[in-house]
């Protein structure tokens, strides 16, 4: 019996064969992992030598500081990837076609490059006109990274934010426009402060995204927790070999554990913004009025109380 159009239900046969895949893939899976847990075990990775170079200072320091130099990166360039966001969405919805071609070719241009070579090409410019532009230690790197994260983000974002707000329901638009509000005025108090909630969860997951994409610090020499991960394992020498595996797998820990953070951070945002008392109050009924009461009042007369119905 067809379920879809675009594909029928599976029978009887195909649901055991289905079953069979799954549970050969699963075992495929599982074995390739513990062949190289195995492997990797054999070579001494997870000695317990290998972990005990956490214990010392030096090495939590150095995490420590890249694990700050990531989360700094991150909050300047997340702020920035939302209000370069939000100018290009209400520079593509303008009216005035020199500023939607702009703001368009830049979206797409930032959006079609990879962020490597961009996070790349700007670092080399900065390098190149250091002393010009004021740069000093890591400066380049920082403003690199940076600018790359929010070109790329914000062009995303902005993609994300004209999605919500032409989801607004036109007839709120045209209702703004009635009461003599401005363009501005309806953009700023009506569509994208209805727009930001309803594409919430997008923009906490591009902002995730922005997070994980610091890590493209490490080609630029940028000492942020990947780079700092590489560098101690790089210069660590346990057993006559490199903690590589150690220094991933807390690396990568560190990772999961602020993205859940943000994401945790969205939800509790998103069910607060659902909890918020906005709109119009429902005034209160009044009383009744008879049909005579109320000609009453319209004539100018003044409105009597209520009818009592037992003296009648």
């Amino acid at each position: 019996m067809s379920s879809s159009v675009l594909y029928d239900a599976p029978g009887p046969k195909a649901r055991v064969r289905n079953r069979v895949y799954s549970v050969v893939g699963a075992l495929a899976v599982l074995a390739l992992i513990v062949f190289a847990v195995m492997r990797l075990a054999a070579k001494g990775q997870f000695a317990p030598e290998m972990w005990d170079i956490f214990n010392y200072a030096g090495v939590r320091t150095s995490i420590r500081d890249g694990v700050l130099t990531t989360l700094q990166v991150f909050a300047v360039a997340a702020v920035l990837s939302l209000v370069l966001g939000v100018l290009l969405a209400v520079g593509r919805l303008s009216d005035h076609k020199p500023v939607r071609w702009l703001t368009t070719g830049f979206i797409e241009l930032f959006r079609a490059v990879p962020l490597l070579i961009t996070i790349y090409v700007l670092w080399v410019l900065f390098l190149s006109y250091k002393s010009e532009l004021g740069f000093t230690g890591e400066g380049t790197q920082f403003w690199a990274l940076v600018i790359g994260l929010t070109v790329y983000n914000g062009s995303v974002q902005a993609e994300v934010l004209r999605a919500g707000i032409n989801s607004v329901p036109k007839g709120q638009r045209e209702a703004a426009y009635a009461i003599g509000m401005s363009k501005t005025q309806v953009m700023t108090s009506v569509l994208i402060p209805q727009a930001i909630r309803a594409m919430l969860p997008t923009i906490i997951s591009q902002l995730v995204v922005t997070l994980k994409d610091t890590s493209l610090g490490y080609v630029i020499t940028y000492q942020e927790l990947l780079y700092a991960i590489q560098q101690l394992a790089g210069n660590t020498v346990v057993n006559d070999d490199n903690p590589y595996v150690p220094m991933i797998i807390v690396g990568g820990a560190i990772y999961v554990a602020m993205c859940l953070l943000l994401s945790s951070l969205a939800n509790w945002i998103e069910r607060r913004g659902r909890r918020a008392k906005t709109g119009i109050a429902v005034a209160e009924a009044g009383q009744a009025l008879t049909a005579g009461d109320a000609m009453g009042a319209i004539d100018g007369a003044t409105t009597p109380g209520p009818v009592d119905k037992k003296a009648e």
